[in-house]
């Protein structure tokens, strides 16, 4: 499965497989712009989808949930600085993108 097929907005999946698909696509997004000075979607494209964003949505890994309830802020992408994955984040980002 390529990377834009995972991230595509499945009609399928329960509210917490889309908060996790999503905040994954923003974290990568977000490292890609901030660290690699690249833009992997529009900036309309992150805004709208940063807005989707639901912290209340409790995943099951409790680092993540807590980091986009009290770090994660959708009017910008400055976040991914203290994001608790990056290295994963990194991974990705250079596994489909590079």
């Amino acid at each position: 499965m390529s990377l834009e097929a995972f991230f595509d907005t499945p009609s399928w999946g329960s509210p917490v497989e889309k908060q996790v698909r999503l905040r994954i696509k923003l974290a990568v997004a977000a490292y890609a712009y901030e660290f690699r000075n690249e833009s992997i979607i529009s900036d309309a494209e992150f805004d709208k989808m940063c807005l989707e964003v639901n912290p209340n949505i409790a995943t099951g890994y409790r680092k993540m949930d807590n980091f986009f309830k009290n770090k994660f802020d959708s009017s910008t992408g400055q976040w991914i600085h203290s994001h608790p994955d990056l290295k994963g984040i990194k991974n990705i980002f250079e596994k489909y993108y590079k």
